[in-house]
């Protein structure tokens, strides 16, 4: 996986049903825009907070609409490693006919070992039907998988294992993966850049691209950004990206795109819009980038 991926947001309407109208325009602008991939039901997207069955209506919906114009790639992870390679497997010819890969966070909360953050991981990769992507957020899970673990992942499971969306902000971490990717010999791994702010840094460094949140309303200048590795247009954005998580993500972004008109500005609970100051600061963000 390399170039541009859109982590997609997932609208609601007002009643908190899933907004398959504004997800339909979301879907086009991205693909207008040129992303290389969407990646559906991830953070972004607030797949925890959305039913069983209301997951299993995105994927379709999301797959129907792009109708193979561009790569996807699905948000499935969790903490119990037995629910996830059932999860999976429950949706094998499902995931076979329409998405290139899944993406799998690290497990939360009970915070496993090296050893164990292993072992989960071989067995999603036997499991399913189509490559992994892992996904390192420490931040947000609790534990931090180091690059030697990652290595040791890819070099089991080569064809199964492709890559890693790492956002753990660490940038010498980041740097020593890419190093010990470069000194591997055919190592066909993706290093991705989970951040929208330091993505031009990773890509001078030798990362294939980014998983971006940004790219949700500005798909055209977040590929240029990756493809072009143009600094310059992202120094222009920092300002807003800062903004975009300052409150939590997806708040920030939906605040975005709301004000775009592309969709209503609601969350699920225990997620809440931004506060009406970060709102304004948005705003203002906003009015400067249109300058």
């Amino acid at each position: 996986m390399k170039g541009l991926g859109t982590a997609l947001v997932t609208p609601f309407t007002a009643s908190g049903s899933v907004d398959y109208r504004a997800l339909q325009q979301l879907i086009e602008r991205q693909i207008a825009g040129g992303v290389d991939y969407l990646v559906v039901l991830g953070t972004t997207g607030e797949a925890v907070t959305l039913t069983e069955t209301e997951r299993m209506e995105v994927r379709q919906f999301v797959a129907r609409q792009v109708a193979g114009r561009i790569p996807l790639v699905l948000g499935a992870g969790g903490n119990c490693t037995q629910s996830v390679v059932e999860h999976i497997c429950q949706a094998g010819e499902e995931l076979r006919r329409d998405y290139a890969a899944i993406l799998s966070v690290c497990p939360y909360y009970n915070k496993p070992s090296q050893e164990g953050l292993y072992r989960h991981f071989a067995m999603i990769a036997e499991a399913s039907p189509i490559p992994v992507i892992l996904y390192n957020v420490p931040g947000r899970t609790g534990v931090n998988m180091l690059p030697e673990t990652v290595m040791r992942l890819h070099e089991a499971y080569p064809e199964r294992i492709i890559g890693i969306k790492e956002a753990s902000g660490n940038m010498e971490q980041i740097k020593r993966l890419i190093a010990m990717k470069m000194s591997t010999i055919n190592c066909q791994l993706s290093i991705i850049s989970g951040d929208d702010g330091i993505a031009c840094e990773l890509m001078q460094a030798g990362a294939d691209g980014l998983i971006s949140v940004a790219s949700n309303a500005w798909p055209e200048d977040f590929g240029r950004i990756v493809r072009e590795k143009d600094a310059a247009l992202q120094a222009r954005y920092q300002a807003m990206i800062g903004l975009l998580f300052k409150e939590g993500n997806p708040a920030g972004i939906k605040t975005v795109l709301s004000r775009m008109g592309l969709l209503g500005n609601y969350l699920r609970l225990p997620l809440v819009p931004n506060s009406e100051s970060v709102q304004r600061e948005i705003d203002q963000a906003l009015e400067k980038l249109t300058k």
